[in-house]
């Protein structure tokens, strides 16, 4: 019994000592993705180079727009302009981002 109970205690402990992810903020969410909006809000944009089509992120998951953006800040994902911007972003501003684009309605 003693050999489940040390190691479910320090989970507990090493879950509790995690910081809690950013509640994101819509409102500051929406005035900071104004200068995102040149690319991922026009319809079928496509970025001149190197080419390829401009996802509209507006509708996405909001965990997954969190993730997006932390790898890119980090430079897991590669993509230059997207990897300046990410960089640019605090990880408070980068939840108030993906909690307004996930209050969108998904583009069709």
């Amino acid at each position: 019994m003693k050999r489940i109970l040390l190691p479910a205690a320090s989970l507990v402990l090493a879950l509790a000592a995690l910081p809690a992810a950013a509640k994101g903020d819509p409102d500051k969410g929406k005035a900071l993705f104004y200068t995102c909006t040149g690319c991922h809000g026009i319809a079928d944009y496509k970025n001149a180079y190197p080419t390829y089509r401009v996802p509209k992120v507006g509708g996405q998951n909001e965990q997954y727009l969190v993730a997006a953006l932390a790898s890119y800040k980090k430079g897991e994902r590669k993509h230059p302009t997207m990897q300046a911007q990410a960089q640019s972003f605090s990880d408070q501003e980068i939840a108030d981002i993906a909690a307004y684009l996930s209050s969108l309605k998904p583009a069709k």
